[in-house]
């Protein structure tokens, strides 16, 4: 076995408790490396189609890649994986911290899960051991002290993933929880594993990630970590994500009022929830397993109104926008305090604050009344019923049950024209990155396979000879780019990267440097991206299979620039959607109607 990986999967039957250990791929991991990859090979093989993702046939990954737990210095995340209650076609989401590491300590390159089980359980793995045990006295606690009951039952180091009580009842916005504040968190994964009545998954081991070459490794890692991009790895290390909300909000990347809004003139003053007003309320930063940059933060004590314990995790860029921009709320108290909720019930803050957002949206504009929402009035700014709406979400109480399920399902059981204010494509809401502003994200949104999500497209800074150059200011000439750019993407998602360590390379030619040494393969740039259009068109036929078609979704219009915005950085500018996929469809080889990838690519790719 190639080094990187422990060898092995393994696979639960809940409904009948037996356990079974499988021995990997190889030629599976060369062609999908691993984490969603690998794990999609698996899951379009062995699960029928239109099985209902919260039913007994579905199946519930955690994956993990090569470089997970390795000694590089880039490699803390594992990826949940599973048909996606939220969009019915494929889902995933990944997450960072201990946990991915540890899984592979344990011994396992990932875990799946069928069946139901007949009561709540946990998964305990231990050095390569692994026994279903009883959740029945878990069931109920949230996540926080989920995992503080089961490292005072089995030990300090155990690292757990769980799901919250929004998991629990099924929230289809529900996620799932690790190391107290990270979260795999999108596409409604916490509802799967909750449909299954898996609370958790405890690991710990003294395994070794093996590597081909230990020496060539840690000459690779040294050299990754001196080429980061300087400004970008210093303002990470010291503000981390909040670093750059304020500077979003003012250029239009993040969105503003539920995207109906303009930054300079309806958040004008961004810097009270962003760098330094963050800065200042946290008690010390805090990192993922083996990184360099350590942009996470562990945040002091309440300041305000709001309660909550010390010690939780800092809000996030996204977490920042979708309950602050988005929300016209500048109270970075009360962000913190949803946070803190979300993370302890296990939510989506993007999908949390969405749909805060939709229900502000509809309710100053008549569709719904304080009889409706339980007499909390729900306005823009209100960050007292921002923080009340947002409890009542996690533990679907009240109007909270009905917008539980995300602004799709909401706007469908309110009517009314209620689906105006639903900013979602396929039933993903969409996060804090305005496609007005980053072009081709407006293609990711609708494409890609999770809809909706930032990560997948082209994002941020792209590490030089990925991809080649082009006219920001135009919409045509980007296909190649952007063809070159996601599929590398899908690669990063599969190896158990950071995508945050991917964007502050110098030298792109690291990544497979690091992978080769890892794993005593001689990969490049240009045979990873052939990868990953392999791992994309997978995971696209999983979808195709589905009856999805992307062609179809319904594109909020004032995401695009439909109607233009009439002052600001963004003003005069609409979204040429129709030549962004164009492009992209042709470089993916993709039919322009129905997005399916042709027969010749498909058997090309293996």
């Amino acid at each position: 076995m190639a080094g990187g990986y422990m060898g092995k999967v393994l696979w639960v039957d809940l409904a009948k408790g037996k356990l079974k250990d499988e021995a990997l791929d190889e030629k599976d991991c060369r062609d999908y490396i691993g984490g969603y990859g690998y794990g999609a090979k698996i899951v379009y093989e062995r699960q029928k189609a239109k099985v209902d993702p919260l039913g007994p046939e579905a199946i519930l990954g955690f994956m993990t890649g090569p470089i997970t737990g390795s000694n590089s210095a880039f490699g803390p995340r594992y990826t949940v994986l599973c048909k996606s209650p939220l969009t019915g076609g494929w889902g995933d989401a990944n997450s960072g911290g201990e946990f991915g590491p540890n899984l592979k300590f344990a011994g396992y390159d990932g875990v799946f899960f069928t069946g139901i089980s007949a009561k709540p359980v946990y998964l305990f793995i231990k050095d390569g051991k692994a026994e279903l045990r009883d959740a029945s006295k878990l069931w109920g606690k949230d996540a926080t002290e989920t995992e503080k009951a089961l490292q005072d039952e089995l030990g300090k180091n155990i690292r757990v993933a769980c799901i919250g009580p929004s998991g629990e009842k099924l929230s289809l916005i529900a996620a799932v929880m690790n190391d107290e504040g990270r979260a795999a968190a999108r596409s409604g994964v916490g509802a799967v594993m909750g449909s299954k009545r898996l609370k958790a998954i405890a690991v710990t081991g003294g395994a070794k990630v093996p590597a081909a070459n230990t020496t060539e490794l840690q000459r690779v890692s040294r050299e990754a970590v001196k080429g980061l991009t300087p400004a970008f790895k210093d303002l990470f290390s010291k503000y981390g994500t909040p670093g750059i909300t304020a500077g979003s909000a003012l250029s239009g990347d993040s969105p503003v009022k539920n995207w109906d809004g303009i930054g300079v003139k309806d958040f004008p003053n961004p810097n009270t929830i962003s760098d330094e007003a963050v800065l200042a309320r946290t008690e010390k930063p805090y990192g993922c397993y083996r990184c360099p940059v350590r942009c996470g933060g562990i945040m002091k004590g309440p300041a305000g109104e709001y309660q909550y314990e010390p010690g939780q995790h800092r809000p996030e860029y996204e977490t920042l926008c979708m309950f602050g921009t988005n929300l016209l709320n500048n109270n970075l108290e009360s962000i913190m305090k949803a946070n803190d909720i979300c993370n302890r019930y296990g939510l989506d803050t993007i999908s949390a604050g969405a749909v805060i957002a939709f229900t502000i949206d509809c309710y100053e504009n008549g569709v719904i009344t304080k009889a409706d929402t339980g007499g909390i009035e729900m306005t823009w700014g209100n960050h007292r019923s921002i923080v009340a709406m947002t409890e009542k979400l996690a533990k679907r109480e009240g109007f909270g049950d009905v917008i539980a399920d995300g602004v799709k399902m909401a706007a469908e059981r309110i009517g009314k024209g209620a689906d105006k204010y639903a900013m979602h494509v396929g039933g993903e809401e969409l996060p804090a990155h305005d496609s007005k502003f980053g072009f081709d994200l407006a293609a990711t949104y609708r494409l890609d396979p999770t809809p909706g999500r930032h990560t997948q497209g082209r994002e941020g800074i792209t590490p030089p000879g990925v991809a080649p150059a082009f006219d920001p200011k135009s919409f045509s000439g980007r296909g190649l780019a952007h063809y070159r750019t996601s599929n590398l993407n899908q690669v990063m998602n599969s190896l158990g990267m950071c995508m945050f360590h991917y964007m502050m390379l110098a030298n792109g030619d690291a990544v497979p440097a690091l992978l080769n040494a890892v794993t005593g393969w001689d990969t490049t740039i240009d045979s990873l991206i052939k990868v990953g259009e392999r791992i994309q068109d997978l995971r696209q036929a999983f979808n195709i299979r589905e009856g999805i078609n992307p062609m179809k979704f319904k594109v909020p219009p004032r995401t695009l620039g439909i109607p233009p915005q009439k002052e600001g950085p963004l003003a005069g500018v609409t979204v040429d959607e129709k030549t962004l996929l164009e492009e992209y469809m042709a470089e993916m080889d993709w039919d322009p109607k129905t997005a399916k990838p042709s027969k010749k690519r498909l058997l090309e790719l293996g």
